[in-house]
């Protein structure tokens, strides 16, 4: 009716429904209007001073009272609730709700925050008003929230074409403009802001996208107004922590769609902060390359004026020159000045490249594979411990495997200087095995025990790198 478009006008919908792309709204705004239609909270206060109520409830507490007696005060008011005290268990407390024409009970705690569930909510108010809200929303719609996510707008084709055309106008810039981190148009004005589904639509579109597969990072969030998932295209009900969105790409979920998203996550250079200590997979995703663009550049220098370098690698070049060009990274990004005329000394170089390793969150030799590499390597046979090695290479995410690859190639070039730079595969090894992989236990015995065969699986790798990768 007119009035019903009225009212979705003034609570602002389109702004919800994040630049109008949402191909379900009359679904939308139908689960909005349920929860606008959630029984309100009513508390009943108790008439009587009640001793020793604990200091984070009002007169909401009644005390030490029965199931049936909370049921008699609650009687006959929807959305009516009381605070009590358990007569079984003194000290624990509860929260009696009614609703649906009966008296619900649930558990209540108290760490700082008030919650029954997942949740933590400020106030028992705030606690009863989003219960309230799922209550009524999953009594309403439980048939239709059960099928929200047989046919996802994620996937389907017709919502991407339907997107065509805005991803085209939003998202037309070059492979090294996707980079920067402000979006402008063309004529150099800010673009309005993107979805991560436009995003993500747009990247899939671009030859020089890297298709390496990226789990999401999803956290529960709270969102300030009317959203909708961008999976099942529905209203994302409650009042606070209402779904989840990945840190990395800022995709909107419910938590039960969460788990049906696949693993192509599309990193947005805005959210990531740096570039050291940042997930690897994330880093090459958001920069569109296909490693990370410390190793390029470092080894690029390297390379380029360092492999006759006595010690390269064993040698330690000055701290806090390694941490200038980790800063510079991390503030310049590719740009990051680390020629000759500002280090001169290239184990500073060296360094900065070892230390990207350490740092990384996820070893590039990752935790998942970590005891498959050690077993390897303790394989007597030489022919079968390559085997069981290149089946373990195998199962590395693909930017860890091409970091891998590309980091071997170049260590086998260091080796046939050796004559100059005293660095054969034993000794990168000694170096670069604790670097590249870690115990997945944060166990000083387990690192010890494991150090000769950490420096043997890299050995190994730098030996055979033309056979391996």
């Amino acid at each position: 009716t007119q009035h019903d478009l009225s009212k979705y006008k003034k609570v602002s919908i389109q702004k919800a429904l994040l630049e109008g792309d949402n191909p379900n709204l009359w679904d939308f705004y139908w689960m909005y209007q349920l929860q606008q239609e959630a029984p309100r909270p009513k508390r009943i206060i108790c008439p009587r001073e009640v001793e020793n109520r604990p200091k984070y409830y009002g007169r909401e507490f009644h005390g030490i009272i029965s199931r049936e007696q909370a049921d008699e005060i609650l009687a006959g008011v929807e959305g009516a609730y009381i605070l009590r005290e358990s007569q079984r268990q003194p000290g624990c407390y509860t929260l009696a709700l009614r609703f649906g024409n009966q008296t619900l009970n649930y558990r209540l705690f108290y760490d700082g925050k008030h919650f029954v569930g997942e949740k933590r909510f400020e106030s028992i108010h705030d606690l009863v008003t989003d219960g309230l809200i799922t209550l009524y929303i999953e009594t309403k719609a439980s048939e239709y929230i059960s099928k929200m996510t047989t046919n996802p707008i994620y996937e389907h084709i017709g919502y991407a074409t339907l997107l065509r055309e805005k991803v085209s106008r939003r998202l037309s810039r070059t492979k090294n403009e996707s980079r920067k981190a402000s979006v402008t148009s063309e004529e150099n004005t800010p673009v309005e802001k993107i979805t991560s589904l436009v995003r993500r639509a747009a990247l899939t579109q671009n030859d020089n996208h890297f298709n390496y597969e990226k789990a999401h990072n999803f956290k529960v969030h709270t969102f300030r107004g009317p959203h909708w998932c961008e999976y099942c295209a529905n209203f994302m009900w409650g009042l606070i922590a209402q779904g989840v969105r990945c840190s990395d790409c800022g995709l909107n979920v419910h938590k039960q769609c969460s788990k049906y998203v696949p693993n192509d996550c599309q990193p947005d250079l805005k959210r990531i902060k740096r570039v050291y200590c940042c997930d690897l997979t994330t880093l090459v995703k958001a920069h569109n390359t296909q490693r990370p663009m410390v190793v390029d550049s470092c080894i690029r220098e390297i390379e380029a004026r360092g492999l006759k370098s006595e010690g390269l690698y064993r040698v330690s070049g000055f701290t806090e020159h390694i941490e200038d060009v980790k800063m510079a990274f991390d503030r310049d990004g590719d740009k990051a000045d680390i020629s000759a005329s500002i280090y001169p000394d290239i184990n500073i170089i060296a360094g900065a490249l070892k230390l990207y390793f350490r740092d990384l969150p996820i070893p590039v030799i990752t935790y998942d594979t970590y005891s498959k590499f050690i077993e390897a390597a303790k394989i007597s046979n030489p022919d079968e411990r390559l085997e069981a090695i290149h089946e373990v290479l195998m199962l590395l995410p693909a930017a860890h495997y091409e970091t891998l690859r590309y980091l071997m190639i170049h260590l086998k070039k260091v080796t046939l200087h050796e004559k100059e730079n005293f660095m054969n595969a034993e000794n990168l090894g000694i170096v670069f095995g604790p670097t590249l992989m870690r115990p997945p236990e944060d166990s000083t015995l387990a690192t010890l025990n494991d150090m000769r065969y950490q420096k043997l699986i890299v050995q190994i790798l730098i030996e055979n790198e033309d056979v391996l990768f």
